[in-house]
């Protein structure tokens, strides 16, 4: 099983858009671990996901989020 997710920072007031295969862990490591571009706003929030049983798939959806079209939808689920 694939999660593509969307989280949000009220501290920054942006989001992030990845896919994993262990949600809970990955929040750890976008939360407390790290040194990457989602270090800086941290605490992350979860907005969105949706699951998919192929990997391929997951990276579809994950590409669409980033697109126009996708970049929309998020911004209609933050506001």
């Amino acid at each position: 099983m694939y999660l593509v997710y969307v989280l949000y920072s009220d501290v920054g007031g942006c989001h992030y858009v990845g896919y994993t295969s262990n949600l809970p862990e990955r929040m750890i490591s976008h939360n407390e671990k790290g040194k990457g571009w989602t270090a800086r706003w941290r605490p992350w929030r979860i907005i969105h996901t949706k699951e998919f049983s192929d990997k391929l798939e997951a990276m579809r959806y994950e590409c669409w989020l980033k697109t126009g079209a996708g970049r929309d939808f998020i911004k209609q689920i933050v506001h």
